[in-house]
């Protein structure tokens, strides 16, 4: 939905636009995704980690470093950046995970997407899931 000229478009607008371009993962789909190899990549800022704890199989890149990261062509991106990665982007609740996955698109991560609900979905689905391989998530500090 594109605002009249003669006004800013608000952040609803803005997020809605970003989601229409993606796949969005239900916490099930995006441990799918993660089985098949899938980077899983936690955006959020440290105090935020801190105070909520981690997957421990996520990667930390936060926000403000992200698209420097994956880029394949930036002299900053990880060993594993690639056009062609399956990238599931992660925040607290799955809103700022999903301009961010939309900004990697536009980078050419066409498979970049995000969690429904973000990582307080996927840890009450891990944390409801019975496990023998220990914790699924590193308890806030």
């Amino acid at each position: 939905m594109t605002p009249p000229a003669d006004r800013p478009r608000t952040i609803d607008e803005v997020l809605a636009e970003a989601r229409s371009r993606l796949h969005r993962l239900t916490p099930e789909d995006a441990e799918q995704a993660r089985g098949r190899g899938a980077f899983v990549v936690d955006i959020r800022p440290a105090a935020q980690r801190d105070a909520e704890g981690e997957l421990p199989f996520a990667t930390v890149i936060e926000r403000n470093v992200l698209e420097w990261r994956l880029d394949p062509s930036s002299d900053a991106a990880l060993p594993n950046a690639s056009h062609d990665l399956e990238v599931v982007v992660l925040c607290q609740e799955g809103y700022t995970s999903s301009l961010a996955a939309a900004a990697l698109q536009e980078l050419g991560i066409h498979r970049a997407t995000d969690v429904i609900g973000g990582y307080a979905a996927w840890r009450a689905l891990l944390d409801d899931a019975p496990s023998s391989a220990g914790p699924p998530t590193t308890p806030p500090s």
